[in-house]
């Protein structure tokens, strides 16, 4: 028998509706789970559990009304990136220790007014600067596929309490890929909007222009239905599109046939790949096409350009978005005689080793005399990393590749050395750099049982033809079933 906890938000939902569980039972399964279990995996930095188990209260009381929303009784995680109103919001950092906003993030509202339950905040490398989690000021995360592996980053709370059976979905944030590769390496579902999609009014700022809220869940119909709850043009985001919402649970059952999918050339060098990975991928691209999808060679020829692209731009607005830490309005603060050594204290204090190192980066890229050579220069790149998708999807619905280059890295062996944690990113920047949605799902494990993750990449504002595709996908395979062995702290 399926525990609850094992269940996917839409198997759960499914159950709700029809009577068979309440809302305050699922909660408390989770609950009692995280009680269990999150020691050993700490995915969670906050726990609401009151708060949580009234919202559930009040979902059944509503359905019994015959109240109907679409979330109604899911109990969800929240990435502590996201702005949650009288609750601790932390970005991972001690400099923002004891910060309770006075507000939700619209993402985060549009989830409560559908009748999402409220678990708790989720862990993250600080500020959502890595691709391990490992760089949180309250420590690490782990992978509960195998504890001594990292669940990906930065939305490695988000990854880990869905796939520890913490939570039925889970909001994460994806700056260069922070959703997709937690998706990956924990073998569940995570969708990355387009930029502008969903609304960031109340998501701490990294990198602004790159900066997305996405949902991660097992399957692709859960991360559907946290999507369209989300989706949609918000006042308080200047940077959201006034654009017409599809019904993106109407492409779930869709065919695929007949869709044009581009396998880029440049994302599959032998070499650079775990053969593992390599092998699943192709597996994945061959069982798509047996579903009667076109499958043809594409060109993304600045790919190579990418990753130094992504990095200027990212480090440089982290560089200006980070300055307002300063211990003045909010978060922590060290008292010096002199107001200057007071900045310096709080913020030498108050920012993680990563965190400092991406600022002074950004400072400098942004400094007079090296800003045409640097961030202008980075910008371009961006361009044309973007007509490179503009074209392509003039001839492809979609793109597959990659999430990464390997699965789930050991504790230790990218975080003391930052470049290695950066070409973690090499196969998802790309879409942060253009705007365009991405999407990660289950195709397989490696020779150690650890989970690899397929990337589909949509044109902008196409994210139904993502959903259309991997849920075709998902009707044919069996990897988004499989759970890691029960863990006992």
């Amino acid at each position: 028998m399926t525990h609850l906890t094992e269940l996917s938000l839409s198997e759960g939902l499914a159950k709700l509706n029809a009577g068979e569980l309440s809302a305050v039972d699922w909660t408390q399964a989770y609950l009692d789970r995280i009680t269990q279990t999150d020691p050993a995996i700490h995915a969670y930095l906050t726990v609401t559990d009151t708060l949580a188990l009234e919202q559930a209260r009040q979902a059944d009381e509503a359905r019994a009304r015959g109240e109907q929303l679409p979330l109604l009784g899911v109990p969800i995680a929240i990435k502590d990136a996201i702005s949650t109103k009288g609750i601790e919001t932390t970005c991972g950092s001690k400099i923002l220790a004891g910060y309770r906003p006075v507000f939700n993030a619209t993402a985060v509202e549009r989830l409560l007014q559908a009748g999402a339950i409220m678990l708790g905040k989720v862990n993250l490398d600080e500020f959502a600067m890595g691709s391990t989690t490992e760089n949180s000021a309250y420590g690490v995360t782990r992978n509960p596929w195998n504890l001594e592996h990292v669940p990906g980053g930065s939305s490695g709370g988000s990854g880990a309490a869905v796939a520890g059976g913490l939570a039925a979905a889970s909001l994460g944030t994806d700056t260069g890929g922070s959703v997709r590769l937690p998706g990956s390496f924990c073998g569940i579902s995570a969708l990355k909007p387009s930029y502008g999609r969903v609304s960031r009014f109340g998501l701490i700022a990294y990198g602004s222009s790159l900066d997305q809220i996405g949902s991660l869940g097992w399957t692709v119909e859960d991360v559907t239905r946290v999507m369209q709850v989300m989706a949609g043009h918000d006042p308080k985001d200047s940077t959201s599109m006034r654009l017409d919402v599809p019904d993106y649970l109407a492409q779930l059952g869709d065919s695929i046939r007949g869709m044009k999918l581009g396998i880029p050339k440049e994302y599959f060098i032998e070499d650079a790949i775990q053969p593992e990975v390599l092998r699943a991928i192709r597996a994945g691209i061959t069982q798509l096409e047996q579903l009667g999808a076109e499958i043809v060679e594409i060109s993304l020829p600045h790919t190579e350009y990418c990753l130094s692209a992504y990095y200027i731009i990212a480090m440089s607005e982290a560089s200006s978005n980070l300055a307002r830490y300063d211990g003045i309005r909010f978060g922590a603060k060290i008292n010096k005689d002199d107001m200057w050594d007071s900045y310096r204290a709080t913020r030498g204090q108050g920012f993680g080793e990563e965190v400092k190192r991406r600022i002074l980066i950004g400072t400098y890229t942004l400094s007079a005399g090296y800003y045409d050579a640097y961030y202008g220069k980075a910008q371009a790149v961006r361009t044309l990393v973007k007509q490179d998708f503009d074209r392509a999807f003039e001839s492809v619905d979609a793109i597959v590749t990659p999430v990464a280059p390997t699965t789930a890295n050991r504790f230790g062996s990218a975080s003391s050395d930052p470049m290695q944690m950066y070409l973690m990113d090499v196969f998802s920047v790309s879409a942060n750099l253009a705007g365009i949605p991405g999407m990660s799902i289950p195709c397989g494990f490696d020779d150690a049982g650890l989970p690899i993750g397929m990337q589909l990449l949509g044109a902008q504002f196409k994210e139904e033809t993502l959903i259309k595709l991997g849920h075709a996908y998902q009707q044919v395979t069996d990897w988004h079933t499989h759970r890691p062995k029960p863990i006992h702290a």
